[in-house]
């Protein structure tokens, strides 16, 4: 059956208005849609819109009716996603630090129009905001496409690096020229993206964090074959990398130097108040998980980050200091 462009459009504006305000708890009557499609611009009754109906059922639609009193109501039956899987995805885009409060605002209004009006309402209506920690970096939603497209294609990417001093101000490295790298994947770990990168000179993989990162652009050269290589075995390195064990937690004050106020700021959030000594050095107040990683986090500063209370945690990173000294001295 051939139908008319007039015809083609009624029956689009009568899909759309059923995705957009039918569901099995919420169907809409004959009277209903019909003055909707009235507020349109476009002519209809009972009897045709029962036609229009089964014409959208022909072609593939499942469109359901139940009877609400006297009256025949109609709605769609099959939805993309349920409501318990949208609030999901919602509490997900909200629990991500790196996705800044604007594009957080974008996305959550994107995931509840994937629903009907009803569903956008109750999503709406039961969210709860328990991240503060948003990031102010608004690139960091272009870099990451920008990335996957240079992973996609094998080629190698170039960006402005920097870290953040302790007035949260950037200090960009190398002068701000740029990073020329061979990207290896994207990693997602505790609430920030990281570039994983195989590195010639160490011969092994490097990570940056996406957040920090500015004016990212793929670059006409191919990546470096190793880069693809080490590829294939993503999931070992972000085990080795980034993997976490469980410890009691416990609020410590770190004592760095200057060099780390970044690595701070990266493992603790941008939030983190840092303050600066009378001798120079610098502190913090955290909360940490002690526990092996922890301790191996700690030492590889080689002793420009101390804890410095409480006090009987310093005494057990003494303790834990020796241990490590008396490894390697056995193992030599």
């Amino acid at each position: 059956m051939e139908i008319s462009t007039p015809q083609k459009v009624k029956l689009l504006k009568l899909m759309e208005l059923l995705r957009e305000n039918s569901d099995g708890e919420h169907p809409l009557k004959t009277n209903e849609l019909c003055a909707m499609l009235g507020e349109a611009g476009i002519s209809c009754d009972r009897r045709t819109l029962s036609r229009d109906i089964a014409v959208l059922n022909d072609c593939g639609y499942e469109i359901l009716s139940t009877m609400q009193g006297h009256d025949k109501a109609y709605y769609i039956a099959d939805r993309s996603f349920s409501l318990a899987e949208l609030k999901i995805l919602i509490d997900a885009v909200q629990a991500a630090s790196f996705i800044s409060e604007s594009k957080t605002k974008d996305l959550i209004d994107k995931i509840a129009a994937l629903g009907n009006n009803h569903r956008a309402e109750l999503l709406r209506g039961s969210m709860v905001c328990f991240n503060s920690r948003k990031h102010s970096n608004e690139q960091i939603y272009y870099s990451v496409e920008s990335l996957e497209e240079a992973l996609r294609k094998h080629k190698k990417v170039s960006f402005v690096y920097f870290d953040l001093n302790e007035n949260r101000e950037k200090v960009y490295r190398r002068e701000k020229r740029r990073y020329i790298v061979d990207p290896v994947a994207l990693v997602y770990n505790e609430d920030n993206y990281y570039l994983m990168c195989f590195s010639a000179k160490h011969n092994d993989v490097v990570n940056y964090r996406v957040d920090r990162m500015e004016q990212v652009r793929v670059e006409a050269e191919s990546a470096d074959q190793r880069a693809v290589i080490h590829a294939s075995n993503v999931a070992d390195y972000t085990e080795r990398a980034f993997k976490m064990y469980n410890g009691k937690s416990e609020t410590v004050t770190l004592e760095f130097s200057k060099a780390l106020i970044g690595v701070v700021y990266d493992k603790f959030g941008e939030d983190t108040e840092i303050w600066q000594e009378e001798d120079g050095k610098y502190t913090a107040t955290v909360r940490v998980q002690i526990s092996p990683t922890f301790w191996g986090w700690l030492f590889q500063f080689g002793g420009r980050m101390q804890l410095k209370m409480p006090m009987v945690l310093r005494e057990e990173m003494e303790r834990q200091l020796e241990l490590l000294a008396d490894t390697n001295k056995h193992g030599k």
